[in-house]
């Protein structure tokens, strides 16, 4: 059964984009060989993904790294919005609910990962309890504002360092 992971590289203090959403700041980040960050596309089976990280900023745009994992993830998308475009992608689906888009993701993603991004989404499934694992790459910056990758309102949420992992692994515990 597929279990729900929130993947992100975050600054330092906390931000996974920067004012407005920008993400140019991550740009210089990424590259950096990293055997987790290698290894996570394969493992993911489909993405859940808010609609502002959707539409949002790409610091990949306009190269061959564009989209989801640099380019290396190709396969079902659900995208959680009230805002559905008139002509929708291929390979991906438009949910208006939280525990409908998880189900479909879930059955898509078979026995491998759904990647959640957006912190938005990601937040919305901590609050439900839906949250299994988060996996957190820090990048060496500040960036003093923005999109934090969490904002729990002081919900106090317990996470467990997964075994064998050199990353910021963990699961999640309610």
């Amino acid at each position: 059964m597929a279990k729900l992971l929130y993947s992100a590289t975050m600054s330092l203090d906390g931000y996974i984009a920067g004012p407005g959403g920008d993400m140019s700041w991550l740009s210089e980040h990424l590259g950096a060989e990293n055997p987790t960050a290698t290894r996570l596309p394969a493992s993911v089976g489909a993405i859940l993904v808010g609609n502002n990280t959707f539409g949002g900023d790409d610091p990949n745009r306009g190269t061959e790294k564009e989209g989801a994992f640099g380019g290396a993830y190709h396969g079902p998308t659900f995208v959680l919005t009230h805002r559905p475009p008139d002509e929708p992608a291929p390979s991906v689906t438009f949910v208006s609910d939280l525990r409908s888009a998880v189900a479909q993701a879930k059955e898509a993603a078979g026995d491998k990962y759904v990647n959640i991004l957006g912190a938005n989404v990601a937040m919305q499934c901590v609050e439900a309890e839906l949250l299994d694992e988060v996996l957190v790459f820090v990048a060496p910056v500040l960036l003093g504002g923005g999109v934090r990758m969490f904002d729990t309102d002081g919900q106090r949420v317990r996470l467990t360092p997964r075994a064998g992992e050199t990353a910021h692994w963990y699961g999640v515990e309610y």
